[in-house]
């Protein structure tokens, strides 16, 4: 036996399993699906060389053991994987002469759905294909999923839960930290739907789709389609598919290539089944496949073209990322010249180098990635220096990965979080300066504190020469920046991000020292907790702000940009012996916020959550079930209507 290939057998088998785990595991990814693929081909045909198959081979065993906290349940049917093709011959050939659904193969998280007397009573995640998690109560705020449906008897389907790239998009734009945002949408739904706290489920808008019926009581069927248009007579969306037989098979695999790029919702290939349920059947499975159905993966289209440098891109964690520049090529209709390079690991098992001849192709026909390299230099250096700020970086190793990082606390790419606070609604409210803009701003050297932000007008050529900018939107930029020139001392406070200052305590402090900056910024730690509602952890923090003179600074430079209102409010103390909490939805006001602010122009305080120190919960709905109403009740705190509260006011 030759040991070489007994050997290549076991290292392939350790890293498929090892990127296997990462990625239905840990919700992360260390090789590309193409990388993964193309390891699994040459595996499997080693096996079948060698005779010589692991007991924990990924070719015949379907996933790992389920690792979290959520209550584990073992599958009454194993839950197979699917073989699969990327030859649309080879479908033609295994439909033979039945017909089949087409459908996309969607990716998200699978989720087998239980319900009993109408109502949904178990929903237990894939996992391991054997034992699954139990997320029943994630489930129940799925956002298109019926909890209950007509249907009386049991009934077991399974489907994909997933988030659309439209909602992973505004999740990740809303994720201030680069380093925390998701790599794709699959990681971010498994995430999601596996949490412990059902409200952050119900928040990412996750959906359900069904694509089989497992079994329903006393009900039969002969097709799979008839099954699928009783499953949405039964108010659950279903997968869409298409009808096909061997000679069009193969135009509708080429309908959905053609419509992949419309496709709101992740799909990594298309499934192909059996529409004669009882045919299917018959057929069987292997060890490890059902022989109903099959996968289609996308032969992806590959590109050669020529690298012409590695950027390396510094994000707010410190985190400083390689990014492959090469020659534009056309790929699956668009063009496309930068793919991520992920980390330094990556880099160097690629062997990149500037002049390297490179393969390029899109990944599930959308996510630019390199195939491979032809030439091999390995010549690209690590800089030293962040681009940013020219501080020293440092590489870090974890968990075998490497990656460089800049080491320097005050580097300006990790005071976007802080440079988007500064103009975000609530702060200086400058509209126009994106997240995203102002990284361009940082990184162009235009902005190197928090006034300059107000002096973008000295700016208009560089401005209005970056990418995706021109002169309308400088001048918008501009009419927005004057407008948030006028503002307020609790403004500019909570704008500057001072620890556990918020918008409440900052409006707070601006209360006690009568809308006086000088004041404001010479409080001392004795005075500030004095103040109801700051403790001894905000006063340090807000102390240790203006200790530096650096802050100072700062502070001063933001002062002569702007015109600050320093009239005291007119308020009364009505009801300042009172605290608040709002729930439900109002009447006569916009928003809780509208209503917040008049209760605390009376003087009262407005809190978020029911205690024992509430003085009235605020609910136009008495019967209400909510958490909120069940803890006035418990505590025996008045709950009084929208109304009624305007009458104490």
């Amino acid at each position: 036996m030759d040991k070489r290939k007994t050997d290549r057998i076991k290292e392939l088998t350790e890293l498929l399993n090892n990127a296997a785990r990462a990625y239905y595991q840990e919700s992360r990814e260390i090789m590309t699906n193409f990388e993964y693929d193309k390891l699994y081909d040459e595996l499997a045909e080693l096996e079948r060389e060698t005779g010589i198959v692991l007991a924990q081979s990924p070719t015949i065993n379907v996933g790992y053991e389920v690792l979290s906290s959520l209550p584990k349940e073992a599958h009454p049917v194993r839950m197979l994987s699917l073989d699969k093709t990327k030859d649309t011959g080879r479908l033609r050939e295994w439909l033979g002469s039945q017909t089949g659904l087409l459908s996309w193969k969607l990716d998200g998280l699978t989720i087998v759905l239980t319900y009993k007397n109408g109502q949904l009573f178990k929903a237990v995640t894939r996992g391991n294909g054997e034992v699954g998690e139990v997320i029943t109560g994630n489930a129940r705020v799925f956002a298109n999923l019926p909890v209950r449906i007509n249907f009386e008897g049991d009934l077991v389907l399974r489907g994909e839960a997933v988030i659309s790239y439209d909602d992973f998009e505004k999740i990740n734009d809303s994720i201030q930290d680069e380093g925390e945002k998701y790599k794709n949408p699959r990681n971010l739904c498994s995430g999601s739907v596996r949490q412990l706290n059902s409200r952050i489920t119900a928040e990412r808008n996750v959906k359900f789709y069904a694509f089989s019926l497992v079994s329903a009581e006393g009900l039969e069927f002969q097709k799979r389609e008839q099954q699928m248009e009783w499953l949405s007579g039964q108010g659950f969306e279903c997968v869409f598919y298409s009808s096909v037989d061997s000679e069009t098979v193969e135009t509708s695999v080429k309908w959905f290539a053609d419509n992949i790029q419309e496709n709101p919702i992740p799909s990594d290939g298309l499934v192909l089944t059996y529409d004669d349920i009882k045919y299917g059947k018959s057929l069987g499975q292997t060890a490890k496949f059902p022989r109903d159905s099959i996968a289609f993966k996308w032969k992806d289209e590959i590109r050669e073209t020529t690298l012409r440098e590695i950027q390396w891109n510094a994000s707010r964690t410190g985190l400083i990322n390689p990014v492959a520049v090469f020659e534009p090529v056309e790929l699956e209709g668009t063009t496309v010249s930068r793919a991520s390079v992920h980390n330094i690991s990556v880099m160097r098992e690629l062997k990149l180098g500037a002049g390297d001849r490179i393969t390029v192709y899109k990944a599930n026909m959308i996510i630019p990635q390199i195939a491979q390299n032809l030439t091999g230099s390995n010549s690209a250096e690590i800089p030293e220096i962040c681009p940013v700020c020219g501080e020293k970086t440092e590489i870090e190793s974890e968990n075998g990965v490497r990656t460089l990082h800049c080491i320097n606390p005050d580097c300006l790419a990790k005071q976007i979080k802080l440079l988007s606070l500064f103009v975000s609604r609530d702060a200086m409210n400058i509209e126009g300066l994106s997240e995203s803009t102002i990284e361009k701003l940082v990184s162009a050297g235009l902005v190197r504190e928090l006034a300059d932000l107000f002096h973008v007008d000295r700016f208009e050529k560089e401005f209005v020469e970056m990418e995706g900018f021109g002169k309308k939107s400088f001048e918008n930029l501009c009419r927005s920046v004057e407008a948030a020139r006028d503002t307020t001392p609790e403004r500019l406070l909570y704008s500057l991000g001072i620890s556990g200052i918020g918008k409440a305590n900052a409006k707070l402090i601006a209360r006690f020292c009568h809308n006086k900056w000088e004041r404001i910024e010479n409080l001392t730690f004795e005075e500030l907790v004095s103040i109801d509602g700051i403790g001894e952890v905000m006063a340090g923090s807000f102390c240790d702000y203006f200790k530096s003179e650096k802050n100072r600074r700062i502070v001063s430079d933001i002062i002569r940009a702007i015109r600050l209102d320093q009239k005291e409010e007119d308020r009364n103390d009505k009801l300042k012996e009172f605290t608040f909490v709002i729930t439900g939805s109002l009447k006569h006001y916009e928003n809780r916020d509208a209503l917040k602010a008049a209760l605390e122009q009376a003087g009262a305080k407005v809190a978020g959550s029911v205690s024992a120190k509430t003085s009235y919960l605020i609910n136009n709905d008495f019967s209400s079930s909510s958490g909120k109403n069940k803890k006035a009740k418990e505590l025996n705190i008045p709950i009084i209507s929208e109304e009624e509260a305007m009458e104490m006011m």
